[in-house]
């Protein structure tokens, strides 16, 4: 599959169904290795990820699935903003409730709603799990330089014909995640990614996000 820089930009999207076919260890290293070209400040590649498949994946799934059942979920959401502001809010409730939408969730079925958000927690079914993480030292740098590796990553994966979603749910089983993976105590979990081959025929991923108009977000001064 040959993309264009801009084709691979433009046709990532957060896909959350997949096809129940293995990726080549030679892609995955592929992808890993040329996506750690990414910039870091001084040349620091913080970044670490755990690559979880078959056997030790399903064991992931299954600790933490069982957490999120008993409604375990340490709380400590570093992701969001504790609350969202204009006009971030309706961006958010937009994708939700599109998404909703789309697998024929109502407002107030808050069984379906957990029913899918526990879909998370299983890659969406994708064969492959990234569990990105960083040394507790790092600093605002840090969390940016694995931003940058990160958006390699899910860019390079559409080159190999696959797709990916970057998932900052896991963040609330951190605790889970960082026993389970045994991380060192000097790791800090940070997030986690599902890559794979779409399933196409998954009404969900139809799902597409509107972005801003440039004047939104770009002030050109001359």
């Amino acid at each position: 599959m040959s993309l264009t820089a801009t084709e691979a930009v433009t046709s990532r999207r957060s896909i959350r169904a997949f096809l129940d076919r293995p990726v080549p260890q030679e892609t995955l290293e592929k992808i890993l290795t040329d996506a750690a070209r990414a910039a870091s400040g001084a040349n620091i590649q913080p970044w670490h990820v755990t690559v979880v498949q078959g056997r030790a994946q399903r064991d992931l799934i299954d600790v933490v699935q069982a957490a999120f059942d008993a409604g375990e979920s340490s709380g400590d959401d570093v992701y969001y903003p504790s609350e969202f502001i204009e006009p971030y809010l309706a961006r958010r409730r937009k994708i939700g409730w599109d998404m909703y939408g789309l697998i024929g969730i109502e407002r107030g079925e808050y069984e379906k709603m957990a029913a899918q958000a526990r879909k998370n927690y299983e890659f969406f079914g994708a064969p492959v799990g990234l569990m990105f993480s960083l040394h507790e030292s790092m600093r605002n740098g840090g969390w940016l330089d694995l931003g940058l590796f990160m958006g390699n990553v899910m860019t390079l994966a559409r080159e190999h014909g696959l797709h990916t979603c970057p998932q900052a749910a896991w963040q609330e089983f951190d605790h889970v995640v960082h026993r389970h993976l045994a991380l060192s105590d000097d790791q800090r979990f940070v997030v986690g990614m599902a890559l794979g081959y779409e399933d196409t025929s998954a009404v969900i991923n139809s799902l597409r996000t509107d972005r801003a108009d440039l004047s939104e977000y770009v002030d050109f001064r001359s």
